[in-house]
C-alpha cells in the first residue's frame, strides 16, 4: 500500500549551554551551535504513524509500539483495562505463539521486552541487536493485528491475578501507597477519566468480562491510534519495506476523537486524612490544578516547582528543612497530562511531627518566596539543569525513541521537540510569578496527611476521613483460581502471506568494544576512560575503596554520613555557594557511599567539564565540617531508618543480609547504621574517617565522554599534586557462614497484602572463575526475565506474583545468589514451594533447546553492551577492579559457547541447590508462619516479637 511520506532534520538550537569544548578532538564533533536528531516520518494508509531515526554508534536498534490510550479511554466501573492490556499483549498472538514476544526478545538478544502505561498512552517497548530488526517489526505487528483472538477467560483471570498483585507491590503494601488515589479521587468529579487510578481498583479487574476486554481492544489499539518507532542502526529503505509488509494489511480502525482539555475545576479546598498501616513517618501533600501538556504556562509551572524547593537557596528548604528542622525533604513537581495537570507538594516529616506545624511552615514558605523573589541567576542555573537533563535523556536510542514518540502523539509533529526546549529557555521571572499567583497563591487545593496508624493525633486540622479500600486476603479464595489450558482454539486472522514463518537474522552485527585508556598519576590514582562524541556530555567516577567496610561495627554510618556531607560545602565556598557554582554549569556532583566504596561522580556538559572536575578537586582536598549541615544530615538518616522500619521490601533486605554475613559482620548492617549507632556519631567521627582512609592510593578514576585522554590527564593535575597519598589498610573478608542445611525465617508485619520472599545463600565473588558460568546457568532458572522458569512458573503459570528474578550479585569479595519476589499473602506457602520445586527439578529439565536459547540471549546481548555512558561507565568499573582485559567481553563469549548441558547441570546442583538455602518471608505470620512448616525444613524461625 502507498504511504504519506515526510522527511526532517531536526535541529535542536540550545543557546545557553550546548556548547562542547572538545573540538580539538581527533573525531568529528557536533556543532558548537545545535544539536541534530534526524528522523523520517511516514503514515500508512490505515493511519499507522511510523517514525525512523538513524543512530550508527552501536549495532543496537530500538523498537517502540506506542498507543494513544491510558487509562483516560476508561470508563467509570471499568476501570484498569489500559494497564491490564499492558501485559496482555505479552502473553500470545497467532503467529508468536504463547510468550511468544519475550521468548523472541530472549532469543535474539534483547533487553527485555516490557512496556508502561499511562493515563494517556500505553507504549511497548525494546532494543535488540540490529541482525533482528525484521523479526521484531514481525513479532511487533503480530501483537497489533493478530492477538485479540487468543485472549479467553483463563488468560484474562490469570493476568488479573498479576495485575493485582503489581498494585499490591506498588501501592497497597507500602507506605503513602494510596496517597494518590485519594487526590484523584477528590481532585477530580466521578465523570473526570483522572478520577480513577491507571493501575485501576481490584474490584472492577475482578469484575472485568472477556466481552469487556475485547471491546477495549478493538476500540482503541488500532493502526490509526498508534505510533511505531524504530531508532538506531539499520537500512531505513528495508525498515520501510519491512514495515508496510507487516503493517499495511491490518484494517484502519474507527476514527479517533480527540478528548477535550478539561480541568479539574476545583472550587474549594478539600483535607482528608488516612492512617497507614506501613507508614512510620507522617506525610503532607497537597495539589493544585494547573494545566495539561505543552501548554504555555507548563514550562514556568516547571521552573516554579525547582525554584520553591530545590537547593539551599529555595525558601522551602530555608524554612521547613533548616530554620523548623521538621523535615529533611521537600518535593514539588508539575505533572502535566493530555486533559489536566497538578501541582505537588510532598513533605516527609520527622517522627511524631503535628502536620498542623508542617503546615504553618509552607505559608511561611510562599511568603518568604513572595517577598524576597528569585533572580535571573537563579533562573539560568535551573534552565541549565533542564537542558543537560534533556541531553542525558538521549543518552540511548530508546529514549530518542521515547522523546519522538510522545511528541508525535500529544504535539502532533515530532519536531515539537525543538519548540519545547525552545519554550522552557524563554520563561522569564515574570512568567514565573504570573503562574505562581495564577495557580498556587489562595487557590484552593486537595490536602492528604497520612499518619501512622495510632497517631491520628497529628493531621492537619479540618481533614476528614479518606475512602481508602483496603483488601482482605482470604485463605483459597475461588476468584483467584484459573486453569490455563495447553493450547487455545481460534479462527486465525487471515493474511496475504504465511505470518507463520519466523523472518531470517539480518547479516550479524559486529560488537563494538570501545577503545579504552589508561593511566596513573604520581600520587597513586588509576584513570581509566573512553573517549565518546555522540553527546557533547562527559561522565566521571572517582571510587575509593573502603566504604561501609571501613566503619567502627559501634559507628556503623559514619561512611554514608560522609559522603552526604562531602557535597555540604569546602572551606572556601558556603553549601548554598557550591550549590550554586554546580547548577551553574548544568553540572551534577553526587557522593554516595555503599558497602565496599566511596564513590564521587560527575556528569556535565564536556564544554564545563574542566570547571565541574576543579569543583570536586575542591570537594575532596577542602571538606567544610560544617556542625550546621552535618545536624541536618544525622537527623535525615534517622528519619529514613524509621520510615524503612515499617517498609517490606527494606525490612527483608536487611534481615536477609544478616542472615547472610552473620550479625558480628560489618556488611551485615545496613549502611545507614541504626537510630543508637547515629545517635552516637559525632563530626569528629567523619573528620577521623577522612584522614585516615580518603587517598589517592585507593582511588580509580573512570571518565567516559567527549573528551579526550590528554585533557583527562591535564584536568588532573591539580588532584595529582595536591592530594598525597597514605596508606590505607582495607581488613581481609573473615569466613563467611555456610548453609548446610535450609531453615526458614519469617518477619513479621501484621496485615501485610504481600509477603516479600528472599530466599539465598552466600556464593562467590564475581572475580572467581566460577561466577559467570554460573550465571549463564542462572539465565533459563530466573536471570532471562519474562523467558525464565521462575517468571514463567509463578507469574505466568500460577498468577502469584507481578515478579520474580533469580541473580548472582558478587565484587571481589564473595556475594549472594538470591531469588526475591513480591507474592500474594494467601498463597506464600505455595510460592515457597513452587521455587524449591523448580530449583530441585532445574539440573535434571535443562535441556538442550534451553542452552541454545541460552547462548543465543547472551551472545547476540553483547552487541548491546556498550550503548550508552553509564554502560562504558561500568566496562571501566569492572576492568580497574579486577584487572580484566578490555576484550573481557569476547572472553565471555567463548566462556558461553563452551558451556554444554552437562556443565549447566553440574553448577545448577553445585550453585542453586534448593536444600542448602536461607528460606526468608516478610509477611503476616498469623496467617501464614506456620504453613511453611511443610517446606520441609523445620518450624520457622519468628525474627522479631509480634508488632501491631
Amino acid at each position: 500500500m502507498k504511504s504519506l511520506r515526510l522527511k526532517f532534520s531536526l535541529t535542536l538550537f540550545l543557546p545557553l549551554l550546548f556548547l562542547v569544548a572538545c573540538k580539538q578532538s581527533s573525531e568529528p564533533i557536533k556543532s558548537d551551535k545545535e544539536f541534530r536528531v534526524n528522523f523520517e516520518k511516514f503514515t500508512l494508509e490505515n493511519g499507522l504513524d511510523v517514525i525512523f531515526h538513524l543512530d550508527h554508534s552501536d549495532p543496537v536498534t530500538a523498537v517502540a509500539l506506542t498507543f494513544h490510550v491510558g487509562s483516560a479511554r476508561e470508563k467509570e466501573g471499568k476501570t484498569g483495562f489500559a494497564h491490564l492490556f499492558e501485559h496482555l499483549l505479552f502473553l500470545e498472538s497467532e503467529n508468536l505463539g504463547k510468550g511468544g514476544l519475550d521468548k523472541l526478545n530472549a532469543r535474539v538478544g534483547g533487553s527485555g521486552a516490557n512496556g508502561s502505561t499511562s493515563r494517556d498512552r500505553t507504549n511497548y517497548f525494546q532494543t535488540v541487536p540490529n541482525d533482528a530488526l525484521e523479526k521484531m517489526i514481525w513479532a511487533e505487528a503480530d501483537k497489533l493485528g493478530f492477538f485479540i483472538n487468543t485472549v479467553t477467560e483463563a488468560v484474562v483471570a490469570k493476568e488479573k491475578q498479576v495485575v493485582k498483585n503489581e498494585k499490591r507491590q506498588n501501592y497497597d503494601n507500602r507506605p503513602y501507597g494510596h496517597a494518590s488515589y485519594v487526590i484523584g479521587k477528590n481532585m477530580y468529579p466521578a465523570d473526570h477519566p483522572y478520577n480513577w487510578q491507571v493501575i485501576g481498583s481490584l474490584e472492577d479487574l475482578q469484575n472485568a468480562t472477556l466481552e469487556d476486554v475485547k471491546e477495549f481492544y478493538n476500540r482503541w489499539y488500532v493502526p490509526n491510534n498508534c505510533t511505531l518507532v524504530i531508532a538506531g542502526d539499520f537500512d531505513p529503505k528495508q525498515a520501510r519495506e519491512w514495515v508496510e509488509k507487516y503493517f499495511s494489511e491490518i484494517k484502519r480502525g474507527e476514527d479517533i476523537t480527540p478528548l477535550a482539555v478539561r480541568s479539574s475545576n476545583l472550587q474549594t479546598t478539600k483535607k482528608l486524612y488516612h492512617e497507614d498501616n506501613f507508614a512510620r513517618l507522617p506525610e503532607l501533600r497537597m495539589a493544585w490544578p494547573t494545566v495539561e501538556i505543552y501548554h504555555p504556562d507548563a514550562y514556568p509551572l516547571q521552573i516554579l516547582s525547582s525554584l520553591l524547593t530545590d537547593g539551599k537557596k529555595a525558601p522551602f528548604q530555608q524554612v521547613i528543612v533548616e530554620e523548623k528542622q521538621l523535615s529533611s525533604n521537600v518535593n514539588t513537581f508539575n505533572s502535566e497530562s493530555e486533559l489536566a495537570g497538578e501541582f505537588y507538594l510532598t513533605i516527609r516529616a520527622f517522627p511524631n511531627t503535628n502536620l498542623n506545624e508542617v503546615y504553618r511552615g509552607v505559608e511561611e514558605s510562599f511568603a518568604k518566596f513572595e517577598e524576597e523573589g528569585f533572580t535571573d541567576e537563579d533562573l539560568n542555573r535551573i534552565k541549565a539543569r533542564i537542558e543537560t537533563g534533556f541531553y542525558n535523556s538521549l543518552s540511548s536510542v530508546i529514549g530518542k525513541g521515547f522523546q519522538l514518540a510522545q511528541y508525535n502523539i500529544f504535539a502532533g509533529d515530532p519536531s515539537y521537540i525543538n519548540k519545547d526546549i525552545k519554550k522552557t529557555l524563554a520563561v522569564t521571572q515574570s512568567d514565573v510569578m504570573r503562574v505562581y499567583e495564577k495557580y498556587l497563591k489562595d487557590k484552593p487545593y486537595v490536602a492528604t496527611s497520612f499518619v501512622p496508624k495510632g497517631q491520628v493525633e497529628l493531621i492537619l486540622e479540618g481533614s476528614e476521613k479518606a475512602e481508602v479500600v483496603e483488601e482482605k486476603i482470604v485463605q483459597g479464595r475461588a476468584d483467584e483460581a484459573f486453569v490455563l489450558p495447553e493450547t487455545t482454539a481460534y479462527e486465525p486472522t487471515p493474511s496475504s502471506f504465511d505470518r507463520t514463518v519466523e523472518p531470517p537474522y539480518g547479516e550479524a552485527p559486529e560488537v563494538k568494544i570501545p577503545e579504552l585508556w589508561n593511566g596513573e598519576l604520581n600520587n597513586g590514582m588509576e584513570v581509566f576512560g573512553i573517549q565518546n562524541n555522540e553527546l557533547p556530555l562527559v561522565q566521571f567516577n572517582i571510587r575509593l575503596k573502603g566504604g561501609m567496610l571501613l566503619d567502627n561495627k559501634e559507628k556503623v554510618g559514619v561512611a554514608n554520613l560522609l559522603a552526604r556531607m562531602m557535597t555540604k560545602g569546602t572551606q572556601n565556598k558556603t553549601p548554598e555557594e557550591l550549590e550554586a557554582a554546580i547548577d551553574e554549569l548544568g553540572a551534577n556532583i553526587s557522593v554516595r557511599a555503599n558497602q565496599q566504596e566511596i564513590v564521587i561522580s560527575g556528569n556535565s556538559l564536556a564544554r564545563n567539564y574542566n570547571a565541574t572536575l576543579a569543583l570536586v578537586e575542591e570537594i575532596i582536598l577542602e571538606p567544610r565540617w560544617d556542625e550546621t549541615e552535618f545536624n541536618l544530615a544525622k537527623q535525615s538518616v534517622m528519619s529514613q531508618i524509621a520510615a524503612s522500619r515499617a517498609q517490606p521490601n527494606s525490612i527483608a533486605s536487611n534481615a536477609f543480609n544478616e542472615l547472610l554475613y552473620g550479625k558480628d559482620h560489618i556488611l551485615s548492617n545496613n549502611l545507614l547504621g541504626t537510630q543508637v549507632s547515629v545517635e552516637g556519631i559525632t563530626i569528629e567521627d567523619l573528620k577521623n574517617y577522612y584522614e585516615a582512609n580518603i587517598s589517592p592510593s585507593v582511588a580509580k578514576m573512570l571518565v567516559v565522554g567527549s573528551i579526550q585522554k590528554n585533557d583527562v590527564i591535564g584536568s588532573l593535575s591539580g588532584l595529582e599534586q595536591n592530594w598525597a597519598a597514605k596508606t590505607v589498610n582495607i581488613p581481609t573478608m573473615a569466613e563467611l557462614p555456610i548453609v548446610e542445611q535450609s531453615k526458614v525465617y519469617f518477619y513479621d508485619v501484621p496485615n501485610a497484602k504481600q509477603s516479600v520472599l528472599r530466599f539465598g545463600y552466600m556464593a562467590l565473588a564475581e572475580n572467581d572463575p566460577d561466577f559467570y558460568p554460573s550465571t549463564v546457568m542462572n539465565y533459563i532458572l530466573g536471570g532471562g526475565g519474562f523467558a525464565s522458569r521462575l517468571t514463567q512458573e509463578l507469574r505466568e503459570g500460577k498468577g502469584y506474583t507481578y515478579g520474580i528474578r533469580s541473580s548472582f550479585t558478587g565484587t571481589d569479595i564473595p556475594g549472594p545468589f538470591s531469588i526475591g519476589s513480591g507474592v500474594r499473602t494467601n498463597v506464600t506457602y505455595e510460592s515457597a514451594q513452587l521455587v524449591k520445586d523448580i530449583l530441585a527439578a532445574y539440573p535434571s529439565t535443562f535441556t538442550e533447546q534451553d542452552l541454545e536459547t541460552t547462548k543465543s540471549a547472551l551472545t547476540k546481548g553483547q552487541a548491546r553492551a556498550f550503548e550508552t555512558l553509564g554502560a562504558k561507565l561500568n566496562m571501566l568499573s569492572k576492568i580497574s577492579a579486577y584487572g580484566w582485559s578490555p576484550d573481557y567481553v569476547k572472553e565471555r563469549t567463548a566462556i558461553i559457547n563452551d558451556m554444554t548441558v552437562e556443565k549447566i547441570q553440574e553448577l545448577a546442583s553445585k550453585y542453586a541447590n534448593p536444600d542448602k538455602m536461607i528460606y526468608l518471608v516478610v509477611g503476616d505470620a498469623a496467617t501464614q508462619m506456620d504453613r511453611l512448616e511443610q517446606l520441609g525444613y523445620g518450624k520457622p524461625v519468628l525474627l522479631n516479637s509480634p508488632v501491631e
